[in-house]
């Protein structure tokens, strides 16, 4: 009888001890993650080798898609650097905070632009409430490394700490290699690289609050021009087979770019910080089309077909977010706001989101099909007029929206009144113009673009350029 008493004292110990731990210790996603948030400049869709752009090598970042979910339809809230910029950081779609562009929004010939432009501005009002002010509020560590572009202070918006970071869009002729032509940072030893400097300030940053939970945006120049990267790391891309005559110097710079991932990968493992770090890979717009062809997109940077908006993403988070997955519905940087107001469990008065959050994505379901739109009021001037691959050879876009549902695409032009309808599924290059033979579809997702331009009181420009030479 004793010896049963003692094996029943036994077991009940074990039973609570196992209770008080499971009470102690919370789940992964129950406990407020670190966030990791990495936005590379100008990274075209298909220029990683997860996704299939061969003549890169990637093995840091393609071992990361294979640790977390990867998004094949993910989507830049706009299709330059600015405007989507903004778009992320307040989770608000562009009529609301007003960037639609870098600089002036009246560009290229005035002579041949038949509208005038909506004005632009080029920096958040101070107004905004910011993501890094969302993290703020749930006592996060907030530090900014590398490219804002939203106005000249970022510390004025939510971030305790900035390295690199101001109102400027790129470091500047002969900014990757120290010494540097960038407020906000110190020049390090001659010939270091601009990419690896802002790695090591946030891995120092991260390891400084690693007690803490931290939100740390690590926003890359690269792979903005001037295109600048090691010479030995050129010459071995001037050396390989490239059909698709993708710029060496990019492409080095997109392998500079993936050294630093894993550098970073390596600093979460070794620090013991992985497990409850929520890594977010993404860029901010389509890639330049005369780089670094984005087929089978149609056009880049700058325009709001395919090449222009659709973006590489990845999101890892061990323990909640499984790994190797892919997700193949639209999603848009519009999304990260209300996705970490949700995981904080943030209450806010304000602001209006545009965007939906993925939280019931990242834990293994799927949102409800949603339209995603676009409202570009300006003037954006060709790159290449040979290789842009845009609507027309002078603008990489004119005024126009465009709203996408599903699998259906519809852009219309301010100037002409003109509509382009395209089924992505079978026509992801945008080549096949539907509008005339689906006028049911077309009006269907133009009356929805109407009623939501209406919703967030989006400028349309209408007032006639007098210096306009009409059609050539």
């Amino acid at each position: 009888m004793k010896k049963w008493i003692s094996i029943l004292a036994m077991m009940l110990s074990f039973w609570f001890l196992e209770a008080s731990i499971n009470i102690s210790l919370p789940s992964v996603q129950d406990q407020k993650p670190n966030v990791l948030f990495i936005n590379v400049d100008d990274l075209g869709w298909r220029d990683l080798g997860y996704m299939g752009g061969d003549f890169f090598e990637t093995p840091n970042i393609d071992v990361l898609s294979k640790k977390g979910m990867y998004f094949t339809r993910s989507y830049s809230g706009a299709a330059n650097c600015a405007p989507s910029r903004a778009c992320l950081m307040t989770g608000q779609n562009t009529p609301r905070h007003g960037v639609y562009t870098v600089s002036p929004s009246a560009r290229g010939r005035s002579s041949t632009r038949k509208l005038i432009p909506i004005t632009n501005i080029d920096s958040l009002s101070s107004q905004a409430f910011t993501l890094a002010e969302l993290f703020k509020k749930a006592n996060y560590r907030t530090g900014t490394f590398g490219k804002w572009h939203l106005g000249q202070d970022p510390t004025d918006q939510g971030f305790e700490h900035n390295i690199g970071g101001n109102l400027r869009g790129n470091p500047g002729k002969d900014g990757y290699f120290s010494p540097y032509n960038l407020a906000n940072i110190k020049n390090g030893p001659k010939g270091e690289l601009l990419t690896d400097r802002l790695t090591d300030e946030a891995i120092t940053f991260m390891e400084a609050h690693k007690e803490t939970p931290f939100f740390t945006y690590l926003a890359y120049y690269a792979v903005h021009t001037p295109l600048m990267a090691r010479p030995a790391l050129i010459e071995k891309y001037q050396k390989k087979d490239n059909p698709l005559n993708i710029d060496p110097v990019y492409a080095a710079m997109v392998e500079t770019v993936d050294d630093n991932i894993g550098k970073l990968v390596d600093f979460l493992e070794v620090s013991g910080l992985e497990r409850n770090t929520l890594v977010v890979f993404t860029s901010d717009n389509g890639g330049i089309r005369s780089i670094a062809t984005q087929a089978p997109l149609r056009a880049g940077k700058g325009s709001y077909y395919e090449g222009g908006i659709r973006v590489p993403c990845i999101v890892k988070w061990p323990g909640v977010v499984k790994a190797g997955t892919r997700y193949d519905r639209p999603i848009s940087n519009l999304d990260f706001f209300p996705t970490f107001q949700e995981i904080l469990n943030i209450k806010l008065d304000k602001p209006v989101l545009d965007g939906r959050s993925i939280w019931a994505v990242l834990k293994g379901g799927a949102l409800k099909v949603r339209p995603l739109f676009f409202h570009f009021p300006i003037y954006l001037q060709k790159y290449n007029a040979a290789e842009d691959d845009g609507r027309d050879p002078l603008f990489r876009t004119r005024p126009g929206s465009v709203i996408i549902y599903g699998q259906w695409k519809l852009h219309h032009y301010y100037e002409d009144d003109g509509y382009e309808l395209y089924n992505l599924q079978t026509d992801v290059g945008e080549r096949n113009n539907l509008a005339a033979l689906r006028p049911g579809k077309t009006r269907e997702l133009n009356d929805l673009l109407k009623k939501w331009l209406t919703v967030v009181q989006a400028p349309i420009p209408v007032a006639l350029n007098p210096e306009y030479e009409g059609e050539r």
